[in-house]
Parts: C-alpha cells; sequence; structure tokens
C-alpha cells in the first residue's frame, strides 16, 4: 500500500480558534496586523499546493487590520471578529476584488459593491484575506470544477475538498485562516467542512442575507460559515446576523412544520434531546464512517424517516435546484456554452429539459415534506447523523461501491445534507475526531463529520449539543 502524502495543515491559525485569536488580540500579545501578515505568508507558501484561494488583497487586508488596530487602541472594540482574518467565497461580491464564480464566463469581473453579508463582515472589524475557490457557480458538491482548477484536501491533497464551499474550507483546514464564508445550496458548507474537518455551519433559510451573492437556486441558497470548532461557528453566526444565537430569535425561518415551536426542550428542564436519524432512510453509507459519527453524536434515540420519504426529498431537490440552475444561466447556455466546464453544462442542460410541471409538484411537496418530517421534531429537539456518508474520494472521481452499489459520488455527498436546504432547518457539522478523539473520529486517517438539525429559531440547541460533546 503505497504511503499517504503528508497532509497539509501547517498555517499559523492551525488549531487557534477565533475567541483565543480575539483573546490575544485583546490582551496585546499579538495585533490585528500581525494576524494579518501571519495569514498572506502562509497563503503564499501553502496555497500552491491547496488551490484555495483564487485572489490575495494583501493591500486591502493589510490596511484593514491597520484600521482594527487603530480603533482597539482607541478602545472601540467591534466584537469577536475584530481584527480576525477571513477568507470569502468567490461568488460572494467583495468591492473591488475579481469574482469569477469559478467559471470563465466572469473572468475580469470585478464588483463595486459588497454583498450584505460582507458588509456585516467590515462592521465586526473582520479582516478579509482574499476569495476562496468555488466549484463554478457553486453547482457540484466535489470542489473540483473550476476555471482555476480544483480546491484541494489539507489532509490529503489528492482527495476533493468537497463543494462547493470547497476553497474555504481547504483554506481553514490548512490553517491559512481561522474563519471562512461560503454558500450552501445542498450541503455547500457542511460537505467541505465534514471531509477537510472542521465545522460549518448552515442557517435557517435567509438568517444571513443573500443580497450580492450570485445564485444558484434561490429556493435553496444559504449563506453559511467555516470554522476550526462550532464555538467559532457561533461567533461568526452572531456578527452576521445581529443577534444572540442562545435566545432562539432573530432573523430566519425554514418552512412550517404545522408544531409549536415554542416547545423546544423536553421535561427534564435544559436538557436537550438528541435523536439518531437512521441514515439508512436517505442513502447508503460506508459503515465505518456511519458509526465513527453515531458514536460522536450523543444520541440517544433512534429514529427512521417513513418509506419513501428519503427518495421524494432527493427527488424535491434536484428538480427545484436543477430548474432555477437553468434559469439563472439560460442566456449563457444560448450564448457562450463553450465557457462553462463539461460537467457543469452537461447538468445545465439536463436540468432546462425539465417539464414546468414537475418544478410545480415538487414545490408543493416541500410543503408536505416539511410537515412530515416536522413530526420528529415533535419529540426531539435536535436530529443526529453523518454530514456525508463517504470520506473524502480521489478529486475526479465520479463513481464509488457503497454496500456493493455502484453510486454517483455527487449523490453520495449530498444525500445527507440537501434535506435541511429543502426544509430551509438550520444545521450544524463538526468533526467528529473533536468529540471522541483520532481512534475512533477517523476513517483510515480522513476526518467524518457529525451533522446536528433543528428548527429555525432554536440554533442555539447545535451549539449547546456541540459544546457538550466536544472534548475538551
Amino acid at each position: 500500500m503505497p504511503t499517504p502524502p503528508e497532509p497539509i495543515r501547517t498555517g499559523p491559525f492551525a488549531g487557534r480558534t477565533v475567541a483565543a485569536l480575539g483573546q490575544d488580540l485583546r490582551e496585546g500579545r499579538t495585533t490585528a496586523t500581525e494576524l494579518a501578515r501571519q495569514a498572506l505568508d502562509a497563503v503564499a507558501g501553502l496555497d500552491p499546493a491547496l488551490n484555495a484561494f483564487v485572489t490575495v488583497d494583501a493591500a486591502g487586508a493589510l490596511e484593514a487590520a491597520r484600521r482594527a488596530d487603530g480603533e482597539l487602541a482607541e478602545g472601540a472594540d467591534r466584537g469577536p471578529l475584530h481584527g480576525i482574518p477571513v477568507g470569502v467565497k468567490d461568488l460572494i461580491m467583495v468591492a473591488g476584488l475579481p469574482a469569477t464564480m469559478g467559471s470563465r464566463h466572469f473572468s475580469g469581473h470585478v464588483p463595486g459593491q459588497d454583498a450584505a453579508c460582507v458588509t456585516r463582515l467590515r462592521q465586526a472589524g473582520a479582516v478579509i484575506i482574499g476569495m476562496t475557490t468555488t466549484h463554478e457557480f457553486a453547482y457540484g458538491p466535489t470542489g473540483d470544477r473550476s476555471a482555476t482548477g480544483p480546491s484541494r484536501n489539507p489532509w490529503d491533497p489528492a482527495r476533493m475538498s468537497g463543494g462547493s464551499s470547497g476553497g474555504s474550507a481547504a483554506a481553514v483546514a490548512a490553517g491559512m485562516v481561522p474563519l471562512a464564508l461560503g454558500t450552501d445550496t445542498g450541503g455547500s458548507v457542511r460537505i467541505p467542512s465534514a471531509l477537510c474537518g472542521i465545522a460549518g455551519f448552515k442557517p435557517a433559510y435567509d438568517a444571513i442575507p443573500s443580497d450580492g451573492v450570485f445564485p444558484l437556486s434561490r429556493t435553496f441558497d444559504h449563506v453559511g460559515v467555516l470554522a476550526a470548532d462550532a464555538r467559532d461557528c457561533l461567533l461568526a453566526y452572531r456578527a452576521l446576523t445581529g443577534h444572540e444565537a442562545e435566545t432562539g430569535t432573530g432573523p430566519g425561518s425554514g418552512l412550517d412544520t404545522g408544531l409549536d415551536t415554542g416547545q423546544n426542550v423536553g421535561p427534564d428542564a435544559g436538557r436537550v434531546r438528541v435523536a439518531w436519524l437512521d441514515p439508512a432512510g436517505l442513502f447508503p453509507g460506508d459503515a465505518r464512517v456511519v458509526r465513527a459519527a453515531r458514536a460522536a453524536s450523543g444520541a440517544e434515540e433512534e429514529v427512521r424517516l417513513a418509506v419513501g420519504v428519503g427518495g421524494e426529498l432527493w427527488e424535491t431537490y434536484t428538480t427545484i435546484q436543477g430548474c432555477e440552475a437553468a434559469a439563472v444561466h439560460a442566456e449563457r447556455l444560448a450564448e457562450a456554452p463553450e465557457l462553462f466546464d463539461a460537467e457543469v453544462l452537461d447538468r445545465l442542460r439536463a436540468a432546462a429539459e425539465t417539464p414546468g410541471w414537475r418544478y410545480v409538484r415538487a414545490m408543493a411537496a416541500r410543503e408536505r415534506l416539511a410537515r412530515t418530517v416536522g413530526e420528529l421534531f415533535g419529540r426531539h429537539d435536535v436530529l443526529a447523523l453523518p454530514a456525508v456518508p463517504i470520506t473524502a474520494p480521489p478529486i475526479d472521481r465520479r463513481e464509488i461501491v457503497l454496500d456493493g452499489e455502484k453510486v454517483t459520488v455527487r449523490a453520495a455527498l449530498l444525500a445527507y445534507t440537501s434535506p435541511w436546504n429543502v426544509l430551509g432547518l438550520p444545521a450544524l457539522t463538526v468533526p467528529a475526531d473533536q468529540m471522541t478523539g483520532p481512534m475512533t473520529g477517523l476513517v483510515d486517517g480522513l476526518p467524518v463529520g457529525v451533522q446536528l438539525v433543528c428548527r429555525p429559531g432554536r440554533e442555539r440547541l447545535l451549539f449547546e449539543v456541540a459544546a457538550r460533546l466536544t472534548r475538551s
């Protein structure tokens, strides 16, 4: 058996949290300028092997860092992201920086205005280092189809980072930056987070504004955050939404489940009821991955989806996403199809052939499925399941064998994450090895992600569960 390559997780922020960095800043052990320089040096040294960044804004980052230092010196503290280096996915607009969407269609495109979430990042005092690699137009979970090449997994650069926010995940996992923004339409924050061994949070639909984010599927698009651990995701979420997640208040809502969302805990005050959702109802999984996630989940009971619901969720997801993506790109498909990646082009052309009646039926099915799945939250506060059913596949791999059956890598990667986009529910993935240790939290030396799901307005429960389970 060949010797696996050395992981590339040696950046200055590997193992350093936003919370700890903020404490160092406020106690004078470092400066925002020094943190920005460390990030820029790390990108220069590590990114040639990982392709996590498309654009680096050294001058802008250092200017923002000096401003952050000046404000702290004058007693003006913007909060936990003040002075923290951040990467931004290359389809979230940052004024003055190229935004290519991972495509030759937008070569040379430079937006003149920040996306709403970037405005909030700046208001929080964050320092934007640059733009991170995305799967072309965010239309793929593998992260290896971009005009600038694939982003690579820091645990093994021959393997996928996952997508579509693969550059953001690789940048955080390698320690180039401690925090990054991504988007999530079917799992594009949680999939790469799981494959790269970090935490990723997709809040409820529209909790973080998507104005100024290039769309894939407006019904399912979410802005999310990627960080070393769940606590850092929470800090970023607070900054980007302007409210305290623990209070269970603030923007963002999923579909109506028909349940009383005020009943978020069981009879034992403060005790969060976690149920393991049998993933077999959604898709087959590598038994080792499922075991590792199950062991780390802390779930006390097991629940199952009704027969057929998993298939309906997948059909609903693929129909709505495909139709809406085809609508976004209709003119580009007609006028310049040669500028697309061949795989992305094939998927868009196939989606464009979907009859309108299927889209209408899928939108109606979404409402019904929300009520069906919502019944599980009448008895449980949080559902736990693997984030993905496999570890990171090799770059360009398109089929694998699970339970003796040949399946597509795309379907496998999306199977456990896409239902929560269909339903607009908050979902957090955390590395299993942060909970149980590397002996049981890794499979073949690669990360496994545990996914926690709740109802809108109850995001605090996800972070409470993650905090309780994470090893100190």
